[in-house]
């Protein structure tokens, strides 16, 4: 056992940067809390304080390489504020080796290999973790490879029939068709990913790749298919889309294969948090490894925003023989908690990697050729997965925007918003810019607002209502300030309460749109999910928030909601995957 003591110097300069904002004050409190446990050694508080800090920004882990190399980067801080806090804390170890060795020999840290102890960190090999995440991190691994080294028997003919069925023969002759080829690879093993980003069309592939289980399934009659997503708008949406896709599907088909039977019997779309039955303030869930869920086929939409718990949960209530599908853009914001799952499970989808056997095999099964580019050897996970490569809705200037901010080329970028067109650039602007902006792009919802109906009418009225607030919003980068979620939504409610387009007397008020910060299962609400307030027809003064699901449109009582904000702005990160009409992008300053 080695006992130190952090000096006061360190905990001063770990003040300093948490007043400036550029620490939480729970890292601070973490490395106390792992110092009461035994030693207070500096290098091992300092590497809590960052390894809780890099944690609340959604790294797993803290990579003790990074850190002896380039701090500076690893933080996101300048040079004088890394070397008043490392000063602080001086000596430190030169290299990720010295830093590992250094780690070891403290008594709050287990070395993977030794004698373990449940202590609550964990060092394996150059990485610092808390023990759940390492946990969760190594049950992920090992299960996504165990499922992706698991190949099914198929007979390629029988597969290459079906997909020529389920593909249509607008193909471009210069380049493999990446939805069919996602379907054949996705059909051999026990997981599959399929990513690719906006208009690539990944619901489009996996409502033919639900058609081709059914139709290679022996018992397609029992064939037992859930669709998950980690937000109920998301899984709403996913459930939309594949209904829409299948039923196009059953008239090109016919009654060669019964779709509409397989529609029918898949249900609703869910939360993940309501696929694995989560029991209310706790961690847990009713499904796990000792009572997995009944299901053969699980498809996962945004599955960039699965955090890396919630995929170790998921991955361990999957029963041994379940196909696993994960669709989502590997370039979209990963989730605000630990882990980025998808991210990191297919981060180097871009370069394929794909094996002589797969090659034959997706020839075989599809008919389609692998291109030389993309072949190589690069692991059992790199075969089960498929980027979609072309965008058949997302091109002009948004599309090049979006390449050049992906490609980091700064320059490009600002002369493909310059150009104008459907981009509009404003720089310098106001704050009371971007409200009369929201005045703008929120009047068709106002205007319908003010049309309350009553009767038969109303609930086509609330829909219509709620599906014109859905053609617009103000995303915002941070927050807090004049520029963040908080000051715009302020500064639109005191815009449009002064124009009289709605009546603010307290928090809750007819036209009021808000968000879901956290699952509800008494209401039956999640966090993401965004709904409107409005009068309740059966209850002179009381007022409830609508949210619409799919076609459906259901409401919850305002006064029985406590956890929401309100959501004419919200952040960039909580709005992926809602194809907006049109947005306005709010950018500050400085971050």
């Amino acid at each position: 056992m080695t006992v130190d003591t952090a000096p006061s110097a360190l905990w001063a300069e770990v003040a300093i940067l948490t007043g400036a904002g550029e620490l939480r004050r729970l890292s601070g409190a973490f490395a106390r809390f792992i110092g009461s446990l035994g030693s207070e050694a500096p290098p091992l508080m300092l590497a809590c304080v960052l390894l809780s800090e890099l944690e609340g920004r959604g790294h797993s882990c803290l990579m003790l390489g990074e850190l002896a190399l380039d701090p500076c980067a690893l933080m996101g801080w300048n040079e004088e504020q890394w070397r008043q806090l490392a000063g602080a804390a001086a000596p430190l170890p030169k290299n990720a080796r010295a830093w590992a060795a250094r780690l070891s020999q403290c008594d709050q840290v287990w070395h993977v290999g030794e004698l373990d102890f449940d202590q609550p960190l964990v060092l394996d090999g150059e990485r610092l973790y808390l023990r759940r995440y390492w946990r969760d991190e190594t049950l992920v691994a090992r299960t996504v490879r165990a499922r992706a080294e698991h190949m099914r028997e198929l007979d390629p003919a029988r597969v290459h029939h079906w997909l020529d069925i389920l593909f249509a023969s607008d193909r471009r002759a210069d380049a493999p068709d990446w939805q069919k080829l996602a379907c054949a690879v996705a059909l051999r093993g026990s997981v599959a990913i399929i990513t690719g980003g906006p208009g690539t069309g990944k619901t489009y592939t996996v409502a033919r790749l639900l058609a081709l289980l059914f139709a290679m399934a022996p018992d397609a009659a029992h064939q037992r298919v859930a669709l998950a997503a980690p937000t109920g708008k998301a899984a709403a949406r996913l459930k939309q889309s594949i209904d829409k896709a299948l039923t196009e599907l059953a008239d090109k088909v016919g009654s060669e294969l019964p779709l509409r039977e397989l529609t029918n019997r898949m249900g609703a779309a869910r939360t993940l948090h309501s696929l694995l039955g989560a029991r209310p303030d706790t961690r847990s869930f009713a499904h796990h490894k000792g009572n997995p869920l009944d299901i053969d086929v699980l498809i996962v939409d945004e599955a960039s925003m699965v955090h890396l718990e919630m995929m170790a949960s998921l991955l361990d209530a999957l029963p041994a023989g379940a196909i696993l599908v994960l669709l989502g853009d590997k370039d979209q914001l990963a989730s605000v908690e630990a882990g980025a799952v998808l991210g990191d499970l297919c981060r180097d989808a871009q370069a394929g990697g794909y094996s002589a056997q797969t090659v034959a095999y997706a020839l075989a099964a599809s008919g389609e050729m692998i291109p030389d580019a993309f072949r190589g050897d690069a692991g059992a996970l790199a075969q089960q997965t498929v980027m979609l490569r072309r965008s058949r809705r997302f091109g002009g200037p948004i599309g090049q925007l979006a390449l050049a901010v992906n490609d980091g080329e700064a320059a490009r970028a600002e002369e493909v918003l310059r150009a104008g067109g459907e981009l509009r650039w404003i720089e310098h602007a106001q704050q009371h810019h971007v409200v009369q902006l929201a005045s703008e792009g929120y009047g068709p919802y106002l205007a319908l607002l003010a049309r309350d109906t009553a009767g038969d009418g109303h609930e086509a009225w609330v829909r219509s209502v709620l599906l014109s607030f859905e053609s617009f919003r103000i995303l915002c980068a941070v927050r807090e300030g004049d520029w963040g979620v908080t000051g715009l939504n302020e500064a639109i409610e005191q815009r449009f309460n002064g124009a009289g387009l709605i009546r603010k007397r307290g928090e809750w008020y007819v036209g009021r749109p808000v968000m879901i910060t956290r699952n509800d299962y008494g209401t039956g609400v999640f966090n993401g999910d965004i709904g409107l307030t409005l009068a309740d027809p059966a209850r002179a003064g009381s007022l409830r928030v609508y949210f619409l699901e799919g076609d459906a449109v259901r409401s919850v009582l305002a006064t029985r909601l406590r956890q929401v904000e309100t959501a004419y702005a919200m952040t960039v990160h909580k709005s992926q995957g809602s194809e907006f009409r049109h947005t306005v992008l709010v950018l500050p300053k400085e971050r």
